[in-house]
């Protein structure tokens, strides 16, 4: 399979962002981003105005965030061709974007604030709803602005890249106990805005730069086909095809670029010649093995079932035979460091 590496979870001029498409998309290429996903706020502006395509080497695809009357809810809405009343409740909207053929993500769902009181949080609440695709189980503006303190604001502000450190430990429980009924992909967002304020009333300075934050969290996406960097339409088409398969199909793994480059990294079982890869449902048998490979070898990998560390491993490689059924993923730290997120394999379920 092919790897391709992306940046999700981004805001404009179209909405609450300070950058021009284009302007936005050049950062990514000039980043390494292989692909990035623009998600303005109840709006495909971007996308009616024909935004979607390459630019150098990278893929822009325009998706939207849609939020509820209270603005909270937010659920970033990808493959639709329009987007959906605010006026609407959340389990509405997720349902009308599941029956438009497209596929969407809780964003920041257990988002909190400890401080900046005039920025509140915008949790997720409507957890009877059960026809979102994936959930956003690392945002880095989330966790920024939550660990924010008037006594470490500086700090923060100065290195904005070494001020993250984890996925919330509740959403990875949640993510947890949702596989064990149905498989939801997990997934990470940068939600870069660009924000520009003014700083003694006439100097402007913008809050992390496009470009800061896409060295930060990362979707890697493993997809059948070798992407074609070209402007022909139809093959533009076929790239999001792949791309938004992978992510619904969970064949993708996040990781916090600031500690490394992760491309290289595998999670997959094997059950005699077969492979099956991150997002797959395995039946279990007496011969399944799973197999974790990192991109370097002072790595602690930890394999995580049900919510629960079963056995870890420092180095490239972990092996594994299952004997229980049950949603086994992996966690990669480097240097005591949370560095990659993988999506699970359910096993039995």
């Amino acid at each position: 399979m092919f790897e391709y590496i992306g940046a999700l979870h981004i805001h404009s001029v179209y909405s609450d962002g300070s950058g021009e498409v284009k302007e936005i998309a050049q950062h990514a290429n000039e980043s390494g981003l292989d692909f990035m996903i623009l998600t303005d706020h109840n709006t495909l502006r971007a996308l009616d105005e024909g935004f979607e395509g390459w630019y150098g080497n990278t893929l822009l695809l325009v998706g939207c965030e849609i939020n509820d009357k209270e603005n909270k809810n937010h659920y970033i809405a990808l493959g639709i061709e329009e987007t959906f009343s605010t006026r609407i409740p959340a389990k509405e909207y997720v349902r009308r974007v599941k029956e438009a053929g497209g596929i969407g993500f809780l964003a920041h769902p257990h988002e909190k604030r400890c401080s900046m009181k005039e920025h509140p949080a915008y949790p997720w609440t409507e957890w009877s709803s059960e026809d979102f695709t994936c959930i956003e189980i690392w945002n880095h503006m989330s966790e920024w602005m939550e660990g924010l303190t008037e006594q470490n604001k500086y700090n923060y502000f100065l290195h904005p890249l070494k001020s993250i450190s984890a996925p919330p430990t509740e959403t990875l429980k949640v993510w947890d106990q949702l596989n064990l009924k149905r498989k939801v992909v997990g997934i990470g967002g940068v939600d870069a805005h660009a924000h520009k304020i003014n700083i003694l009333g006439f100097v402007e300075l913008e809050i992390f730069p496009y470009k800061i934050l896409f060295k930060s969290i990362r979707t890697h996406v493993l997809v059948e086909d070798r992407l074609n960097n070209s402007t022909e339409l139809h093959e533009i088409n076929s790239a999001k095809k792949q791309i938004l398969k992978a992510l619904e199909e969970g064949k993708c793994f996040i990781s916090n670029f600031y500690h490394g480059d992760a491309k290289g990294f595998r999670f997959f079982a094997k059950e005699g010649n077969n492979n099956y890869q991150m997002g797959d449902s395995v039946p279990l048998t007496n011969d399944i093995q799973l197999i974790v490979a990192a991109p370097k070898e002072n790595a602690i990998i930890r394999l995580i079932k049900d919510g629960k560390e079963i056995t870890s491993q420092e180095g490239s490689i972990l092996e594994f035979f299952v004997k229980e059924i049950g949603a086994y993923r992996v966690e990669v730290f480097i240097n005591q460091n949370a560095w990659i997120f993988s999506n699970h394999i359910r096993i039995g379920l």
